[in-house]
């Protein structure tokens, strides 16, 4: 922190010695400059709501400033444009679910094991708003599809009430906005739910550049999740070892151990 400090002491100096002049910009060059700092605010929610290493799964703190952030972005009429609604929603509908992804003891909860009572209500009814409000125009970010998708995980009452056929549909959409494999792993998920796992094992299978998910635990997860749906314990226990290998937080580690157990006891998923 303290490195960081210097650094931007030494940033504020040069800039005004320079006499560099602070304008707002305008037409192409706003939207670059836009586009740029909501995808640089996407990936700092990004980290906090799901730590790349650490013992902690989520880092608030990285959340929280992410939306304080956006939100002084939605506040400026420069930057008050669909997408940056769009994005604040997206934040807040996540953010909302925090406190029930992980249970007392710090154990990881998957979406069907969360208690729903304890999802912040007022952040969704924030979320929704800003989801409203980013209708505005007829441009469709990414933001947008994602947001939809955080709003049908949001607003189901419970697991069984989620509308996956919608989010299925969304994630048709984004994918032709972002095809990389991760976008195509998350939609598998949603052709698990709404075709089933022996469906949702071949999309995963025919994902595109598949390769590039190969250090990626959550792949190895998705496939164990889907094999013990089958009751092909012996193969989910494979991958769920594959994804523990490559997990790096302690709790996402912790998880993946318990469900390797229950492939080795036989259990159903």
């Amino acid at each position: 922190e303290a490195a960081i400090a210097k650094r931007l002491t030494r940033a504020k100096q040069k800039i005004q010695e320079a006499q560099v002049p602070f304008e707002i910009p305008t037409g192409d060059e706003l939207t670059r400059r836009l586009d740029s700092v909501l995808q640089s605010l996407y990936l700092l929610f990004n980290e906090g709501y799901k730590a790349s290493s650490g013992e902690n799964l989520v880092r608030e703190e990285l959340c929280d400033e992410a939306i304080r952030l956006t939100e002084l972005l939605e506040q400026h009429r420069a930057s008050n444009q669909p997408k940056t609604h769009a994005l604040l929603a997206l934040m807040l509908l996540n953010a909302a679910r925090i406190p029930a992804r992980q249970d007392n003891e710090g154990n990881l909860l998957r979406l069907k094991e969360q208690d729903r009572a304890v999802w912040d209500q007022t952040m969704i009814a924030r979320g929704m708003f800003h989801l409203h409000e980013s209708a505005a125009g007829s441009d469709i970010s990414e933001y947008h599809l994602q947001a939809g998708i955080a709003a049908c995980h949001a607003t189901a009452i419970d697991y069984k009430s989620t509308d996956w056929a919608k989010i299925l549909s969304l994630y048709d959409r984004l994918i032709e906005f972002d095809d990389s494999p991760v976008v195509a792993l998350n939609r598998a998920v949603a052709v698990a739910n709404v075709h089933g796992p022996e469906t949702g094992l071949q999309t995963l299978r025919a994902i595109r550049n598949r390769e590039k998910l190969d250090s990626y635990y959550l792949f190895y997860s998705v496939f164990g999740e889907l094999e013990m749906r089958l009751n092909n314990n012996a193969v989910a226990a494979e991958q769920f070892r594959k994804a523990f290998e490559l997990a790096e937080t302690k709790s996402e580690r912790a998880f993946l151990l318990k469900r390797l157990q229950r492939c080795v006891d036989g259990q159903i998923a």
